[in-house]
């Protein structure tokens, strides 16, 4: 793949995807950018510079559909009662590791890329080929930092459950300190086991604001090296605990899409939010079945494409795993974009974020 092959403006499906470098756009209309105006709640309150309040403005006839994956275990998967995770974030294991790779070569074969986020502790495993296997195909890595910590935290007992337990690992280090350690870590880590520099950086967890209102998490991340971060997963309304969700359910997730468009704050990170509705948000807090699931991200993917949005989807192979062994939402994903045709493409974040620094 010709990584600085140049871009029709009018067939953005043609941006450059390959794993862990940026896509070097060319002749990217900036009209299409700077027509929109600030969402009325959102960029007026916030102060953010926002690309999202038309979406078909932005991008043109092209919808961008990135599948996001986050490389970590999950409390409650496979089965209920694992709780343990919380404390070995890293220590995938070998279903997860296997259904990473799996859906990487689907998506591949799709003729898209997935662009994965890992926790930096399972470097710490003896084996890596499977995540060679995975660059190997031109799928991205991103940073997850290293023990899967809040970078919101107010008080240290609240970065990560291990450090809870173990306070004397971070004795005598301030909370910032801890942080930029452990997203330092995962970048020396990714260079000395894989070879790689990170492909963007994504927050564990993902805030209802982002990280608006902190500028010290912000500049932190661009003193780092990061132009761009994932770190925003828009408020939405879920079912109660299995109860079938309603229809007002599903339409509320996908009016959230529109919160989910990317912006840039202030200081100048890209934020790319996630898009509602996750697998954690569906399985373990809706405690959703799968077809339930397909649907919400039929219908947000719908809306995506019907407006030339990005749509992030956002999920763990920890948890499809168990609950989407057969991958049918990747391959819903897949197929909804082949049949958009010309309306529609699959992209890393890289190219995202590309195309919004190309727009300011």
């Amino acid at each position: 793949m010709n990584v600085n092959a140049e871009i029709d403006p009018a067939a953005v499906s043609d941006i450059p995807i390959c794993s862990n470098r940026r896509p070097i756009l060319s002749e990217i209309s900036r009209r299409n950018f700077l027509k929109t105006s600030a969402l009325a709640a959102g960029g007026a309150l916030t102060g953010e510079k926002i690309f999202a309040n038309e979406p078909k403005k932005i991008y043109g006839r092209k919808a961008l559909v990135a599948i996001t994956l986050d490389l970590e275990m999950a409390r409650n998967f496979p089965n209920w009662d694992d709780t343990h995770w919380d404390f070995e974030k890293g220590n995938l294991d070998a279903v997860t590791k296997k259904y990473a790779v799996e859906a990487a070569r689907r998506v591949k074969a799709a003729g898209g890329v997935i662009h994965f986020f890992l926790v930096g502790s399972a470097l710490e495993q003896e084996n890596v080929d499977w995540l060679k296997e995975i660059i190997g195909m031109g799928h991205s890595i991103g940073n997850h930092t290293y023990n899967h910590v809040y970078l919101l935290a107010q008080k240290p007992d609240e970065i990560q459950f291990k450090f809870k337990r173990a306070p004397w690992l971070i004795e005598g280090k301030t909370i910032a300190e801890v942080l930029d350690e452990n997203i330092r870590m995962t970048n020396e880590a990714l260079i000395s086991r894989l070879g790689i520099r990170p492909a963007g950086f994504r927050t564990p967890g993902g805030f209802a604001n982002g990280l608006t209102g902190r500028e010290d998490i912000q500049n932190m991340l661009l003193k780092l090296g990061f132009k761009w971060v994932s770190g925003k997963y828009p408020a939405h309304p879920n079912s109660i605990p299995g109860v079938e969700p309603t229809p007002d359910i599903f339409d509320g997730i996908v009016k959230a899409q529109l919160a989910a468009q990317p912006f840039v704050y202030p200081t100048g990170l890209i934020e790319i939010p996630m898009s509602p509705i996750s697998d954690v948000g569906a399985f373990r807090n809706g405690k959703w079945t799968l077809e339930q699931f397909l649907k919400a991200i039929r219908l947000s993917l719908d809306w995506a494409i019907e407006s030339s949005a990005v749509f992030d989807f956002l999920a763990h192979p920890a948890v499809l795993s168990a609950k989407d062994p057969e991958f049918k939402t990747i391959d819903l994903i897949c197929a909804a974009v082949k049949k958009a045709g010309d309306r529609a493409t699959l992209v890393n974040l890289e190219a995202v974020a590309a195309l919004v620094a190309d727009g300011r």
